[in-house]
């Protein structure tokens, strides 16, 4: 809608951190694009971006501005998809800030379930962990946010909690692979790999070794959960993950799991939710509640 245009040139200037760059994105000339601006903040009276040698970034009163702009569009998406839904096609964006672990298998398969139903929905995922997953929604970068542990919660407005038992990840071949639940005393007497600490996953080890004499000593630590699964098979070493983040049973590999213990290592949370007092467009909102009756169905919920 062309009275939206000077929210959207705003909005992409802010993102790329370059009037140029928007502007190729936009498919404008950056003289035009930046025109624009300028006289955005004539009418203002402040300027809205800080030009910088190698790019512009939001002054303190843009950023204000970005936050009311990015609620206008996100409103205008939802406006839109509730339009769509009278004419019996469902039509919308779902933008998800999610853990890592819900990358490989998890989301892969709930999108393409729901765009076989609604393939005009177009999905947006991030990988954003714990803090930064919040304020994607703050920003109105994410509609929906999946994280693991996170560190804080205060614009959230949680719509699931599912628990997730920490398992220890190995080849098939590994000499606890045998076991169906391992003691963490057991799995820490081999070589380990570890996500780096900013993850929830290391962040329940860390918690459950507290007040013991176990060592969690990593000989390999990483912030890719591919690259960890893949390093249990290349040095035969244990790893570590949650439920969401494992392959299936019916999947062929020769990387197993094993569930720890729950007296050693309580299950951790995995939280769904959005931006507190947010009404949520129709497409974003139906495909949430999917992902709510699928955890229901498969996780222990609150």
């Amino acid at each position: 809608m062309k009275h939206l245009l000077p929210l959207i040139y705003l909005d992409a200037v802010a993102k790329s951190g370059s009037i140029r760059a928007a502007a190729e994105h936009l498919a404008i000339t950056s003289t035009a694009l930046n025109r624009r601006i300028i006289a955005m903040e004539d009418e203002l009276g402040v300027p809205i971006f800080e030009r910088l040698a190698h790019g512009v970034r939001l002054t303190t009163a843009g950023e204000i501005l970005i936050h009311h702009v990015r609620s206008q569009l996100t409103d205008m998406e939802r406006v839109k998809s509730q339009i769509s839904d009278l004419t019996g096609e469902r039509r919308g964006h779902v933008a998800i800030a999610c853990s890592q672990a819900l990358l490989p298998y998890f989301l892969p398969e709930q999108i393409a379930l729901y765009r076989k139903e609604h393939p005009a929905v177009t999905f947006e995922v991030l990988l954003r962990d714990r803090a930064a997953a919040e304020q994607a929604l703050v920003d109105f970068n994410a509609d929906l946010v999946l994280v693991f542990e996170p560190i804080r919660m205060l614009e959230f407005q949680n719509l699931l909690s599912i628990r997730q038992p920490l398992h220890a990840v190995m080849s098939s071949d590994h000499p606890l692979a045998n076991q169906q639940t391992l003691r963490l005393r057991d799995c820490l007497r081999y070589p380990v790999a570890l996500p780096t600490e900013n993850f929830g996953v290391r962040h329940l080890l860390e918690i459950a070794i507290k007040g013991t004499s176990l060592p969690l000593n990593p000989a390999v630590i990483s912030d890719s959960f591919e690259f960890l699964r893949n390093h249990t098979v290349a040095e035969n070493i244990v790893g570590f993950q949650i439920p969401i983040g494992l392959p299936t049973a019916n999947d062929q590999t020769n990387v197993v799991s094993r569930p720890i213990d729950r007296r050693d290592v309580p299950p951790g949370l995995l939280y769904f939710g959005q931006l507190r007092g947010r009404t949520l467009p129709v497409a974003t909102a139906r495909f949430a509640q999917n992902i709510i009756e699928h955890f229901q169905s498969k996780y222990d919920c609150d």
